[in-house]
């Protein structure tokens, strides 16, 4: 029945339902699970990573980039679409800084790429991007954001969230566990993403990518040892309420 209104991305099925922009979002459903926390002081966005062919260099594979010093992206879907929203998005970022003589608000260029998305749902000859994005950093005042937008366009603002494969799973898991007073610092926010990833979306501590962003500070990226260490951290606190729970009985 579909097939009779997926012949071109402005034809609406009787439902009301762009079909292109549904295959867009089945291209996410289906993509690496990303998951993004705001701390108090910092953004955490981790992804989880596919395992790498022995002979591909490592560092032309990444689901997390920079579109300025003072913003970064995480996405879950088709990395060649992904690309080309990247290129623009920094492109838009450096004008804006030209033009204006300041730096974009996180706001700003997540209305600036969901614009880009949604032109790309009403326009013959094109297809939707068949990505979905997580946006987060820092507004010149040190105000943390953290964005998300879909393939149609929309975008909205989160304290933690997740698009990718279990991603339904992954946000009933922050539902429960995200509490403002348990991310002020750093390493909370960190140990909130990493598990998420270990124990929602069954990822290996091996295949995770995980960035820090702070007001005013280069992005940091945390090699294996360094998320090894908080997957430490996480198997004690484990262990830790175990206990608590055996000897309350």
């Amino acid at each position: 029945m579909s097939s009779r209104y997926d012949r071109a991305v402005t034809i609406f099925s009787p439902d009301g339902h762009l079909m292109q922009v549904e295959y867009a979002q089945e291209a996410v459903r289906k993509g690496s699970t990303a998951v993004g926390v705001r701390g108090g002081s910092c953004v955490v966005l981790a992804v989880e990573k596919k395992s790498v062919p022995k002979l591909q260099v490592d560092r032309t594979v990444r689901k997390i980039c920079l579109l300025d010093q003072h913003i970064i992206m995480a996405f879950s879907g088709l990395t060649a679409d992904a690309r080309v929203l990247i290129n623009r998005a920094q492109v838009e970022c450096q004008t804006h800084r030209l033009n204006v003589e300041d730096q974009v608000t996180v706001e700003y260029i997540t209305r600036y790429i969901a614009q880009i998305k949604q032109k790309y749902t009403q326009s013959n000859g094109r297809r939707p991007f068949g990505i979905s994005c997580l946006i987060g950093g820092f507004d010149g005042d040190g105000t943390a954001h953290l964005f998300q937008t879909e393939p149609s366009g929309i975008f909205y603002e989160y304290k933690a969230n997740a698009t990718g494969r279990s991603a339904a799973t992954v946000k009933e898991f922050f539902e429960k566990n995200y509490r403002d007073e348990d991310v002020i610092t750093e390493q909370s926010a960190v140990k909130l993403a990493v598990r998420a990833l270990l124990e929602v979306a069954q990822t290996s501590h091996n295949n995770l990518e995980v960035a820090i962003m702070e007001y005013n500070k280069p992005l940091k990226m945390l090699d294996r040892n360094a998320i090894l260490d908080y997957v430490k951290i996480i198997e004690k606190d484990k262990e830790d309420a175990l206990a608590m729970k055996k000897q309350k009985k």
